[in-house]
């Protein structure tokens, strides 16, 4: 962008940040703030540090934690998009007379053919493409964002770093939640929401308690290991019940879901569909697109797959996709087989 003429001010994001185990690297934490301070001023632009510290804690650590308490297993970087990098700083760009918020994403806009705001693709470098991360983003966002790197392999990224001499050429790619720190995200539970981890009893379907665990926050829908059960035949995790604070288990085959139901809905077409379809649906990040059937209600939606899908917890998002292009997408919060 600084070769295409683009007039350029960088801006860093400081978020509460953990302590990090030996070669942790996270998107969001000090060091990455000096980093982007030293690629700025190579480049001889101007940077600022915007502390949301406390805005982060109140728009995506506590909605992380109560969705824990809930049972649910949360997305905090689709929230921490949509309500500050896109959300509050893209409201502080524009007023301060910036037309655009560009960022790392590995995603690509395309000009909409009908004059209506930008279609949201995937990045061409598909092994490290985050569009499941941008879904959320309404039209207004995505009309006021630019993804420079969505065009490119990271390995070209890395080379074109590399070639105007910036330091972050061969820097690590981020791992693990920006804010959770080295003892992983139970540890982070017992000090911020302790009550997702009081003890309770692991029952089956029938309601015959089994065992006992220590937090349902500790566990995950098809989850085996750490369990704790003696069984004839191996059990998993089928379901989280917050109102008994209790672990369901069961076989295999009953952690599979061919129909769910979601909320929180948003479409990324030019009008929101009216009746079924049919579409391309990701349940998480790194998961294959499935074969499934919508049937849209407002900002609510039910999906069928065409096949029973493994390990889809209420608190995920699913997105939509029609070949390239990001449709919609919304929160899980209920399950069925």
């Amino acid at each position: 962008m600084h070769e295409q003429g683009y007039e350029l001010i960088g801006v860093g994001l400081r978020f509460p940040e953990a302590a990090k185990a030996k070669g942790q690297v996270t998107c969001c934490g000090m060091a990455g703030i000096e980093d982007a301070r030293q690629v700025s001023a190579q480049l001889g632009i101007p940077f600022y540090v915007l502390d949301y510290r406390e805005v982060f804690e109140r728009e995506v650590i506590e909605p992380f934690c109560q969705a824990y308490v809930r049972g649910e297993t949360p997305n905090p970087c689709i929230l921490c998009n949509v309500r500050l990098k896109f959300g509050r700083l893209l409201d502080l760009a524009l007023a301060m007379g910036a037309e655009y918020v560009a960022t790392g994403h590995y995603a690509r806009l395309a000009t909409n053919s009908k004059e209506g705001p930008p279609w949201l693709l995937k990045g061409l470098d598909r092994e490290h493409d985050q569009s499941y991360f941008l879904y959320a983003l309404t039209p207004r966002q995505l009309a006021h964002s630019l993804f420079p790197v969505g065009e490119l392999t990271k390995a070209q990224v890395r080379r074109i770093a590399a070639r105007l001499g910036l330091s972050i050429a061969n820097k690590p790619s981020s791992q693990d939640l920006c804010f959770v720190g080295a003892d992983g995200y139970r540890e982070f539970l017992a000090c911020r929401q302790p009550e997702a981890l009081r003890s309770g009893p692991i029952m089956d379907k029938a309601g015959r308690i089994l065992g006992k665990h220590q937090g349902i926050a500790g566990f995950t829908l098809g989850q085996r290991r750490g369990l704790g059960i003696p069984a004839k035949e191996r059990l998993y995790v089928t379901a989280l019940d917050p109102a008994r604070n209790a672990v369901v288990v069961g076989t295999k085959e009953e952690t599979y879901t061919q129909t769910l139901f979601l909320d929180q809905v948003n479409w990324l077409m030019d009008k929101p569909p009216k009746g079924p379809f049919w579409t391309m649906a990701k349940t998480r990040y790194r998961a294959p697109e499935i074969v499934a059937e919508v049937w849209v209600q407002g900002t609510q939606a039910v999906v069928c797959f065409a096949e029973p899908q493994p390990r889809v917890a209420p608190g995920q998002a699913v997105v939509f996709y029609n070949n390239d292009r990001v449709v919609g997408g919304g929160t899980v919060r209920a399950t069925f087989t």
